[in-house]
């Protein structure tokens, strides 16, 4: 099963990739703008919110086909945030996922602009699909524009910067990774179970696993920050208590924040019973998430 699992990743990520190269090779850009979204879009990554949305609707027997403009739109603003995350004003990282990042390979100025490109366009794949209504365009919108906006991502990454250089409560660290990573992956699944027609009841539990998955795979990625591979991460481990950063470890120790992570997988499991998807690729994934090692 594991090995299935693996294979349908990797599958997925192709995909993903393919479409994204397929849109932004359909514009007409700049080619020094075109080669930079790009080179941010072919870094590799892994696709976990496309995949989340697919998952989500396949379970509830939705058809999965119907989610690709919906997760490529999503998977964009996920690229933006990562190009304006790296820059020498937020995060100033000199590597992505074992590269250069976007700014050191291009300029500053380019990568903020293949930022805006792409926050921007994702919009546009909405509103241009034909297969969505225009009811469904109008809520996949309102939903992904709160959910990468002031009071979304863009929240959480200013609320995690002002957190750097102090100590903050486990409530506080949760908060700020709840809007900062969580957001995003609670989209993915609330549109995944949207798109498949899902009930109104559905779709709100739907919508709360999103939030204890954003808190697994961020817990996860404080522990791979301790003891994780720097091959497989593809970034320096132990840069966190290098900056002096608020993580899970460091408040409640590596055995506590294991222990914390477990508690919220557990939660994730009552929630995919309680609608029925236990032992579905969606259920599996929760596992796999919380073991990742890179």
């Amino acid at each position: 099963m594991k090995l299935k699992l693996d294979i349908m990743i990797e599958e997925e990520q192709q995909r993903m990739t393919m479409e994204l190269e397929k849109y932004l090779k359909s514009l007409s850009m700049p080619k020094r703008l075109q080669e930079s979204t790009m080179y941010s879009v072919n870094a590799g990554g892994k696709r976990l919110r496309p995949l989340l949305m697919k998952l989500a609707a396949k379970g509830l027997n939705g058809n999965e086909e119907r989610v690709y403009p919906a997760a490529l739109a999503l998977e964009m603003v996920h690229t933006y945030s990562l190009i304006h995350d790296d820059l020498p004003a937020m995060d100033d990282d000199m590597y992505r996922r074992g590269q250069l990042t976007n700014h050191k390979q291009f300029d500053e100025a380019t990568a903020i602009l293949a930022g805006d490109g792409l926050l921007t366009n994702s919009f546009h794949v909405i509103t241009s699909n034909s297969q969505y209504t225009d009811e469904e365009k109008v809520f996949l919108i309102h939903r992904l524009s709160k959910a990468s906006g002031l009071e979304g991502m863009v929240a959480g990454q200013l609320m995690d910067m002002e957190a750097e250089d102090k100590q903050v409560a486990i409530e506080e660290l949760e908060n700020i990774h709840l809007l900062k990573t969580g957001m995003l992956l609670t989209y993915a699944l609330e549109i995944g179970a949207y798109l498949a027609g899902a009930s109104t009841e559905i779709i709100s539990k739907i919508t709360e696993l999103g939030k204890y998955v954003g808190l697994i795979f961020q817990i996860q990625d404080d522990i791979l920050d301790v003891i994780g591979d720097q091959e497989l991460l593809g970034k320096t481990v132990g840069s966190d208590m290098e900056n002096n950063k608020t993580t899970y470890p460091s408040l409640l120790g590596l055995d506590g924040a294991i222990e914390h992570k477990n508690r919220y997988v557990k939660k994730a499991k009552g929630i995919i019973e309680s609608v029925h998807l236990k032992e579905t690729e969606l259920d599996l994934i929760i596992d796999y998430l919380s073991n990742r090692k890179y």
